[in-house]
């Protein structure tokens, strides 16, 4: 009999009645890739789309990408970045493009509008078409690029996975998740780049190292250092306004990582001490198997694992309830017919 990996994550009520619900799995594991707690199952393979950003980024900085280029943290913090196409991230962009000596027509990303709507509302009355700057990757884009121009790789080649630069990824990533890069599945994101599929539990593993990687080699610690840190003191660059990776880290305030991915894919790293004094550092990794198109579900999850983990205060939860753990449904008159909420309990391995 077929057994699903997936479980009810989040369920939709009208009245009385569960009207709909999102299925999903989750797994977050400590530095030692030691499964903390769980739901559905933790050894499920997926795509990390965007999720893997903060990793792709890890070659170039512990090669020296910082010092070659003179990088600012919120440039590093781009280069791992999902970006909403403001004004603000395009200028950001630019500068950041000119200084590694590369140009916004050396991007392969591709173009699509930027997910903010006022900016996209004053770009069409000003009839201005998107450009490869004001993708969501651009920023991962342009740090591949300086990475090519590092080592002196070809920047027409940078996305071929036969390449010494997508090579160097593939190995970083797979280190981190504690895997051979034969067990990594690759494939082509929705930016061109290669992505990778690994376990839940793989994911989780290197957000946990991220977030504490005083037991690998130095160069790679300070490569891990270098990103947590600068993704949590400039969240903004790492989304947008009103996105939730942005206000997460923002409110975090220094003690958690948190990068989204397409198809309801998220990660958070923990650092230590996050759950009170002497508590491990751990990661997060969640798969929403609808792929959460609306982009209710996976916040709303990601703060209830949140809560149950106790790795937020009360404060904290209610400077966060736009996105969680509970939501009001309306209708169109706006009146509440329902609500969004959570439909799981973690696992603990405590408990096995």
């Amino acid at each position: 009999m077929f057994k699903s990996p997936y479980l009810p994550l989040v369920e939709l009520t009208r009245g009385e009645i569960t009207e709909s619900i999102h299925f999903g799995a989750l797994a977050v594991a400590d530095r030692d890739g030691r499964l903390f707690a769980w739901y559905g199952d933790p050894e499920l393979v997926t795509f990390l789309r965007s999720t893997a950003k903060p990793f792709q980024a890890l070659p170039f900085i512990e090669s020296g990408g910082i010092q070659a280029f003179h990088l600012e943290p919120a440039e590093i913090a781009l280069i791992c970045a999902s970006h909403s196409g403001t004004d603000a991230h395009v200028v950001a962009v630019s500068a950041l493009q000119a200084k590694v000596g590369i140009l916004e027509t050396d991007l392969k990303c591709g173009t699509h509008p930027p997910s903010h709507e006022p900016t996209l509302e004053a770009m069409r009355q000003r009839g201005e078409e998107p450009s490869p700057n004001r993708h969501n990757c651009s920023g991962k884009h342009t740090g591949m690029l300086a990475s090519a121009r590092l080592h002196g790789w070809s920047k027409a080649s940078y996305l071929e996975l036969s390449q010494p630069l997508q090579q160097g990824i593939l190995e970083a990533f797979a280190e981190m998740c504690d895997l051979s890069s034969g067990q990594v599945q690759v494939g082509i994101d929705g930016c061109s780049a290669p992505n990778f599929a690994v376990p839940l539990r793989n994911a989780a593993l290197a957000f946990a190292r991220l977030c504490d990687p005083q037991q690998l080699p130095e160069p790679r610690a300070q490569a891990c250092r270098a990103i947590s840190s600068a993704m949590m003191s400039h969240p903004f660059i790492v989304a947008g306004p009103g996105r939730f990776d942005s206000c997460l880290m923002e409110i975090g305030a220094g003690k958690i990582v948190a990068k989204g991915g397409a198809e309801g894919y998220q990660g958070i790293g923990l650092l230590p001490g996050t759950l009170g004094p002497g508590s491990p550092a751990l990661g997060i990794a969640l798969k929403v198997s609808d792929g959460d198109l609306k982009g209710r579900a996976r916040p709303l999850a990601c703060l209830e694992i949140l809560r149950q983990l106790d790795a937020l205060s009360p404060q904290q939860l209610q400077a966060l309830t736009e996105f969680g753990p509970r939501l009001p449904v309306h209708n169109r008159r706006e009146i509440k017919v329902g609500e969004a909420r959570p439909a799981f309990q973690l696992h603990w391995a405590e408990n096995e």
